[in-house]
């Protein structure tokens, strides 16, 4: 058969490459994005419970209304804005509330700016649905946006803007100011505004996260992504939500319903009952601070150069002074000669910039992260 790809420019995903590589030569893991720690027991827990208690069939296609609530409540508290729960609709992770969001809205011939480095999902599905992603690329060290520059970018074919907001991979984070340009730029056009906030929990050194739904201008054209996998160390449970103003979120639900139409039933009601603890997510970020800077401690001997983390669970470091090889190869052969697996921050660019950097993942035990620095410390 003659079938042309849909994607073909798209290959193996960096991270399950580098992932592959790390279990090949028994490398510590520090590439692909998630805890090696097990996320909490009374979570654990609430879910068996929900499961004995039956709630064992298909949850509600938005998620399950306890669940809503909840979210509604937290974002109050977060964010000083009342939420409806009939604006929040429970996901199977980010992702796909992220694919969900751009397919609802982007047609042939739609342009799409996004933001590079960028998460790797973001152009694919944008593709797909016969659109045009224009890259906006940030350079290196500090990743700052000219919103000046950025806003040249805007023709009459824009119809999204994509954020991520704490960064990754490069781990910055929004000022109260770079919403306020963003709302500038969108005010009075048809711009939809997708916010991935999926580490608005991990932040640092007492900085505020500064999401979309704080500012009225982008509240009202805005589709908000979060990820509980992040906030409750459980990535495998592909649990997520996003809020939008109710004329998005009914485009958003016609994709979400001939997709995974409902999202797994007793974790919703866990993760309800979960919520009302705010202990169980406002110290994160006080959490991974500790770990960025155990990190960075016994990193101090490395000749890898640090890139300031302001938030997520990723570290970047400049290796230009060490090597002039390639982001891609320098970080196989971190793999391969001595044991810890990286992610080259060149993927993450549609022109391949290559910086000579690498991104680093401190989301693992203290033990961990003191055996890759002592290994890294050999470069």
């Amino acid at each position: 058969m003659n079938l042309p790809s849909k994607l073909p420019n798209v290959g193996t995903t960096i991270f399950s490459i580098m992932s592959k590589l790390a279990n090949e030569t028994g490398a510590v893991n520090l590439s692909q994005g998630f805890p090696n720690f097990d996320c909490d027991a009374k979570l654990k827990e609430l879910v068996s419970q929900y499961m004995r208690e039956g709630m064992n069939q298909y949850a509600p296609m938005p998620g399950v209304l306890e669940l809503r609530e909840a979210i509604a409540r937290k974002v109050s508290k977060s964010y000083h804005i009342e939420t409806d729960p009939e604006e929040v609709t429970v996901t199977a992770g980010g992702t796909q509330a992220l694919y969900n969001a751009i397919t609802s809205i982007i047609r042939q011939g739609d342009e799409v700016i996004i933001i590079e480095p960028a998460y790797d999902s973001y152009r694919p599905v944008i593709e797909l649905c016969g659109g045009t992603a224009r890259a906006f690329e940030l350079t290196a060290p500090d990743y700052k946006i000219d919103w000046n520059s950025l806003s040249k970018l805007v023709t009459v074919r824009t119809k999204m803007i994509i954020i991520n907001n704490p960064h990754n991979p490069v781990g910055k984070t929004f000022v109260k100011e770079d919403l306020e340009a963003l709302q500038k730029i969108v005010s009075g056009t048809d711009i939809v505004v997708l916010s991935d906030e999926v580490y608005e929990h991990i932040i640092f050194d007492n900085r505020e996260h500064w999401s979309v739904l704080r500012f009225p201008e982008l509240l009202k054209r805005s589709i908000v992504v979060f990820s509980f996998g992040k906030t409750f160390h459980n990535t495998g449970w592909k649990m997520g939500y996003a809020i939008a103003p109710d004329y998005l979120t009914k485009e958003f639900r016609k994709v979400h319903q001939f997709n995974v139409f409902s999202v797994n039933t007793p974790t919703q009601y866990a993760l309800a009952e979960f919520l009302s603890n705010e202990e169980n997510y406002l110290g994160l970020g006080e959490f991974y601070q500790n770990k960025r800077d155990l990190f960075q401690g016994e990193m101090k001997d490395s000749k890898l150069n640090p890139i300031p983390s302001e938030g997520t669970y990723f570290q970047l470091y400049d290796y230009s002074s060490i090597s002039n090889e390639p982001d891609t190869e320098f970080a196989k052969r971190l793999t391969t000669e001595f044991g810890v697996a990286a992610i080259p921050i060149s993927v993450f660019y549609s022109s391949k910039r290559d910086d000579k950097i690498i991104r680093l993942c401190f989301a693992k035990t203290d033990k961990i992260l003191e055996q890759a620095a002592k290994l890294l410390s050999k470069v």
